[in-house]
């Protein structure tokens, strides 16, 4: 008898996983109470995966939602009535290209497309903060992927006001409700989205300043991450704090039942990405996805086509 999991099982497991760091209302949002290392029972040795095999039995567990993952895509793509977007934010080296790397490897390529947003350029410099995100949203059948997005205007922008100042805007529009504007205008897009068919989840890579550290350093000893590193990372660095009420206040605003926010503890790699994956999975789950049902004259069509095939 086969020991692999049913994909009632994976979807039951995954939604646990996902509500574990799920933030749908970020009205009480605090991230004081959300660990960078908080692996839940994966740390103190009660999960089964923790005592028996470890991180090698947590990679098949991966493994086992990649390919479950890829299946329920594989509907969507068919289907071609919902679309998928997932927005990931972070600190630098908290593992956004890692995990989009691992957790979306099953995934159909023709399905999926990555974009990564960094600074703007001039012509983006004049549309609004939203649009070099939104004309790549996902279409419908697709899972589309910002790395970065339109997240950095309450973010970067916010600690770095110098950058707001060469946006150009009309300086009648930058009041000191500014930033509280941005956020009403996030959310309604998110919930114009989501009610045209297009499931919106957001993660927040949370990593810890200490395991930061350790991956600088690593990237700056290592000759092979050499070119992962950049000075700029240490400067921003030193804003630690900044950006840390930056995050708190984002996902106080923005989290909603239509968007929810993912605070994903991001020290451990395979947790956050196993976190990532159930999220992804847990989503697809929420919608009714199948594969396109034909009526009797499209039946009919096909038995005609075999027919043909047959009689050649």
């Amino acid at each position: 008898m086969s020991n692999e999991p049913t994909m009632q099982e994976i979807l039951e497991a995954s939604s646990r996983l996902a509500k574990r760091h799920c933030v749908s209302d970020g009205r009480e949002f605090r991230l004081k109470d959300h660990d960078p290392v908080d692996i839940g029972p994966f740390r103190d040795g009660t999960h089964p995966l923790a005592r028996e095999g470890g991180k090698d039995a947590t990679r098949e567990l991966l493994a086992t939602g990649i390919r479950a993952m890829a299946a329920m895509q594989d509907m969507l793509y068919a289907q071609d009535r919902w679309s998928l977007l997932l927005v990931f934010q972070a600190m630098d080296a908290a593992g956004k290209d890692g995990v989009i790397k691992h957790v979306m490897s099953g995934v159909n390529p023709q399905g999926c497309e990555v974009h990564s947003f960094k600074a703007p350029s001039a012509e983006e410099m004049d549309h609004d903060f939203m649009w070099r995100c939104t004309r790549l949203a996902p279409r419908r059948g697709q899972i589309g992927i910002f790395n970065r997005s339109y997240y950095e205007e309450t973010l970067v922008v916010r600690v770095h006001p110098e950058i707001l100042a060469r946006q150009q805007l009309p300086k009648e529009v930058v009041t000191e409700a500014i930033w509280s504007e941005r956020f009403q205008d996030i959310r309604k897009w998110e919930r114009y989205m989501a009610r045209n068919g297009t499931i919106v989840r957001k993660f927040f890579l949370n990593v810890s300043k200490e395991e930061q550290k350790r991956r600088f350093l690593e990237r700056i000893d290592d000759p092979a991450k050499n070119w992962k590193f950049s000075a700029g990372d240490v400067v921003e660095r030193a804003r630690w704090d900044e950006y840390m009420s930056a995050y708190e206040e984002t996902i106080r605003e923005t989290a909603r039942e239509d968007a929810p926010w993912y605070v994903v503890p991001a020290d451990n790699k395979w947790y956050t990405r196993l976190v990532v994956a159930a999220a992804i999975i847990d989503a697809l789950a929420s919608v009714d996805l199948h594969y396109p049902e034909l009526d009797d004259a499209g039946k009919s069509r096909l038995a005609e086509a075999r027919a043909t095939l047959l009689a050649e």
